[in-house]
Parts: structure tokens; sequence; C-alpha cells
């Protein structure tokens, strides 16, 4: 079991709740029920863990060097020394496979949906070895990558996705990309160590100014769809707006955490060990699911 334990640590599994994003456009498309449709969106999330995961490790590989200098990221089982190279670039191209294998045998949308893992998987790993170190660019692409997680839910079941909701997903992975560089431009003004050189590029003003803005785009946009016509007539029910507090809050809470407790570098952990974070998104959840699946015709 050891042995494997770097080849597991590799695949980054705790970063697969990012790609919980493509199962949005299930929930809201009111196809939890659908066998159909339940299978075509879990292979879809099966294949972008997969490729996910292939980026992850070449990610590490190019930042192999530089990681070796971290307190924390020397630490990965590739820049500790217990994943050669060459075994890990092996594991990263056989995950590739795997999830555009996986993407391919989608039933429904047919042999093009691989076009979405294949596009984030082009996207990430151009990320990996050049856009990160780019200014602006850098969240963008991450930006992008929760974005064609979204429109790849939507292929997957075949559902049109709202507008508002791609808007919404938009605004929310700026404004955590934002929040995380913001954070990580802290730790190195306060003389701890960091590997990311486009740091060097941003300044401290310019992040702190984004993140309001970003956070009350992502509240109108979820807000708007709400309210939206099509949203009343496909649910049948006004009450979607409801589920507003719960959005406001945990934008609020993730904003005062990453200025007052200095906590935004790490979104993933954020949003998994708060309790206030996780108790806003399950009461969501629950509201959300009580107005989709609780009344009106499917559209």
């Amino acid at each position: 079991m050891n042995g494997a334990l770097p080849f597991i640590e590799a695949l980054r599994p705790r970063q697969w709740v990012k790609n919980g994003f493509v199962l949005a456009p299930l929930v809201f498309a009111r196809k939890v029920g659908d066998f159909h449709a339940l299978t075509a969106a879990f292979m879809a999330l099966l294949s972008f863990c997969a490729v996910s995961s292939a980026v992850y490790i070449l990610n590490d590989l190019a930042d192999r060097e530089r990681d070796r200098l971290h307190p924390v990221k020397r630490n990965r089982p590739i820049a500790s020394g217990r994943l050669s190279p060459r075994a890990a670039l092996l594991e990263a191209v056989l995950l590739a496979l795997l999830g555009l294998g996986t993407a391919l045998a989608i039933p429904g949308p047919g042999p093009a949906f691989v076009a979405y893992p294949l596009f984030y998987l082009v996207l990430n790993t151009a990320y990996s070895f050049r856009l990160k170190h780019v200014v602006i660019l850098d969240v963008l692409c991450i930006s992008v990558g929760f974005l064609v997680r979204v429109v790849a839910g939507g292929a997957a079941i075949q559902v049109p996705l709202s507008s508002w909701l791609i808007l919404c997903t938009l605004f929310i992975s700026l404004l955590l990309a934002i929040l995380k560089r913001r954070a990580e431009l802290i730790r190195l003004q306060e003389g701890k160590s960091s590997t990311r050189r486009v740091l060097e590029d941003y300044d401290p003003g310019f992040l702190d100014m984004l993140p309001g803005p970003l956070g009350a785009m992502t509240i109108m946009a979820y807000s708007l769809y709400t309210v939206d016509r099509q949203t009343i007539a496909k649910f049948g029910s006004r009450d979607l707006i409801l589920t507003i507090p719960f959005v406001i809050y945990g934008v609020f809470r993730y904003l005062y955490l990453a200025w007052k407790k200095d906590q935004g570098g790490d979104p993933t952990g954020l949003v998994l060990e708060d309790k206030g974070i996780l108790a806003a998104g399950l009461f969501w959840l629950i509201f959300c699911v009580l107005v989709i699946y609780g009344r009106g015709p499917a559209i």
C-alpha cells in the first residue's frame, strides 16, 4: 500500500470536489430521477476527475524544482522524489486516456462530448507550462476551467443551460481565483516563500479592489436566475428566490474569512471545512431540491 500511496497522493483526490460543477445541470434540469441522465452525468464526472488529476500531475512535473523550495509543496510526491518524473508522466497519460475514453463512452451526447474534457486538458496543460505565469490570464484560465465543467455537465445530459447560471459560475470562480492570489501575495509580503512567479506582477491594491464587485455580481447573477421568467415557468414556482439568502451568506462568509482570517489561499479546504459555509451550502441545496422537485411540470 505504501508503494501505491505516492500515485494516489499525486491524483489530489481532495480537489475532485471542484468537478461537482459537472453535476449542477443535472439538479437544475430536474433529471436526478432519470437513470440515463444520471448515468451520463456521473460518467462525465468520472471523466473530469481523471483528466483533472492528469493535469495536477503535469503541473507538479512542471513545478517540481520550485516546489522543492516551498515548505509545504516540497512534500508532494514528485517534488519529494517519492514519485519519479517518468512514473508520474506515465500516470498522467493513463489518466488522460481514461478520462477521454470515458467521455467517448457516455450514452446520449455521442463522441462529440469528448471535446469538453479534451479542451479542459489542453487549456490546463497550457496553464501549467505557460499561462499561469501571465497576469490576469492565470485567473481567467481557472475560471474557464469551471465553466467548461458546467457546460459539459449540460451537454452530457443534453439540456440547455441558463445564461444566468453560466455567468454565476464565471463570477464565483473568478472570485475564488482572485482571493487565492491575494492570499498568496500576502504570504509572500510577510516573508513566506512562494513558487508562483506571477505574483510579482500583481499589486495588493488591485487584488483588494476585485473581490467586492465579483461577489456582488455572483449574487446578482444567481438572483436574476431565480426570478427569470423561464426559471419560474420551468419549476412552476417562484420560491427559488428563497434560496438567495444562503448564497449571500456563503459569499459574504467566504469574503470575511479571506479578509479577516486570511483563509482564501485554499478554496477547497475552506469550503469543505468551514461550518458556516457548509451549513449555508447544505440549506441552499435542501431548499433548491424542495423547490425544483416539489412542484410544476418539467420543461
